[in-house]
């Protein structure tokens, strides 16, 4: 097999992505000098590229495997397999207002806007959401009907209708209202930063995390797709690892049957015999909302409550199904 090709981000996802990595047994090197880092495993080709990149190249082939936010596969319309949310560097996509529009809504004002004879104007990197955002509003359907909003870039300009502008913006996209733009759509985490530039938020676009995503003719080749499985079951055990918790608790044998009934989160639990033949240690891995809801029943029946929280929870039953769908799904 050829080396799995693999695109992790630069930027912002770039130091979370290490730190997630290196929870899932991976250990790359070298990222700080270099786009092609070092990984502890042969099969794979490691590269650094930016995240709004990522899409494109894994959907035409150039990467195969690659980490990004979601945000930018749908930025993109990328044709690409999602594998795994792996739930770190999440971030929201908002519009964005002057604090002094009275308006509540983007509907409202947009008409706003227009009804005194301007153009509106947004700011944004998203040019393909936001456009379909602004077609969505309702009084842009009815003053426009299927039009497309003017998408300008410094070296094109796409779209049948100038009285709703977006404009490509390289950053600093909180400085562009009100003289450049009427509403800025970008990403925020806490807002602290639109609230410094005097604006606030008027809607939620959709929420976005790091996301592994494959090109999918890499999946119909068996043996790129078996590599692929297995990094998705080690990823994914990182994302289930983050959320469950391993348990270990001591039982009378007579009080066994009691905490099994009583606590049917105790899935499947592996149960041990002690030094003590009238005594069992039960193990097993529960959901770590669970445990303050089971702590009281299990402080009654049980004793020698230990909790670890796990590095990874390899969820190996799922990859082998999720693999076996995928090749009745390439089978002619």
């Amino acid at each position: 097999m050829d080396k799995l090709k693999f695109a992790i981000p630069k930027g912002s996802l770039e130091k979370a992505t290490a730190e997630f990595f290196a929870k899932s047994g991976f250990k790359i090197g070298g990222t700080e000098r270099t786009y092609r880092p070092t990984i502890n495993d042969p099969q794979i080709e490691m590269k650094v590229l930016r995240p709004q990149e990522i899409p494109v190249f894994v959907s035409e082939g150039l990467q195969d495997l690659g980490i990004t936010g979601e945000d930018w596969v749908k930025e993109n319309r990328a044709d690409v397999e999602i594998l795994q949310s792996l739930e770190y560097g999440k971030i929201k996509l908002v519009i964005a207002v002057p604090k002094d529009v009275a308006q509540k809504n983007m509907n409202d004002y947009m008409e706003d806007v227009w009804s005194q004879d301007r153009n509106f104007r947004v700011s944004t990197e998203y040019l393909n959401i936001a456009s379909e955002y602004l077609k969505n509003q309702p009084n842009y359907k009815k003053r426009f009907g299927d039009s497309d909003p003017m998408l300008v870039t410094p070296w094109w300009r796409k779209g049948d209708n100038p009285r709703a502008k977006i404009f490509l913006s390289f950053g600093a996209t909180e400085a562009k209202p009100p003289e450049n733009s009427d509403c800025i759509m970008d990403v925020t985490e806490t807002g602290t930063t639109l609230e410094a530039n005097n604006l606030k938020i008027i809607d939620t676009v959709l929420k976005s995390s790091a996301t592994l995503i494959a090109n999918k003719k890499a999946l119909e080749d068996p043996e790129k797709r078996e590599k692929i499985f297995d990094i998705v079951a080690l990823l994914k055990g990182v994302v289930d690892g983050s959320k469950r918790i391993h348990i270990f608790v001591n039982v009378k044998k007579e009080n066994l049957q009691t905490l099994l009934t009583e606590l049917p989160a105790l899935k499947n639990p592996t149960i041990s015999p002690l030094a003590d033949d009238s005594w069992v240690s039960v193990n097993t891995v529960i959901e770590k909302d669970c445990l303050i809801e089971l702590l009281p029943k299990i402080r009654k029946i049980a004793q020698g409550l230990v909790v670890y929280e796990p590095r990874q929870v390899l969820a190996l039953d799922e990859i082998a199904r999720r693999n076996q769908d995928r090749c009745k799904k390439d089978s002619p």
